[in-house]
């Protein structure tokens, strides 16, 4: 099979919502397909409603960044990360310059 699916995202600022839309990209990434809107059913047999390979979970992780969303849980996250790396520069500065002083 050379197609995949494809997740794209975008913030509405206007209705403050992340609008989705699911495509199929052929081999040379020209889209064949797209999802219609979801319908709900009650009282059925339930599967998942779709899966994505990695790449295509990475890429909708990525939009979904880059639409203004971060993960509740803010442990182990880019910004706490960054954080500490600055922590860390600002400690060797000071050891250095304590060092260089001696």
């Amino acid at each position: 099979m050379n197609e995949k699916l494809a997740v794209k995202v975008a913030y509405d600022w206007f209705s403050d919502r992340i609008r989705f839309l699911v495509c199929i990209k052929d081999f040379d990434g020209r889209t064949t397909a797209c999802a219609q809107p979801l319908t709900m059913k009650i009282g059925e047999v339930f599967q998942e409603t779709f899966t994505l390979p990695k790449e295509s979970a990475q890429a909708l992780m990525d939009g979904l960044w880059e639409c203004g969303l971060r993960p509740t849980e803010g442990s182990g996250s880019a910004g706490a990360l960054a954080a500490t790396q600055r922590h860390l520069e600002d400690m060797r500065l000071l050891a250095f310059k304590n060092v260089a002083s001696e």
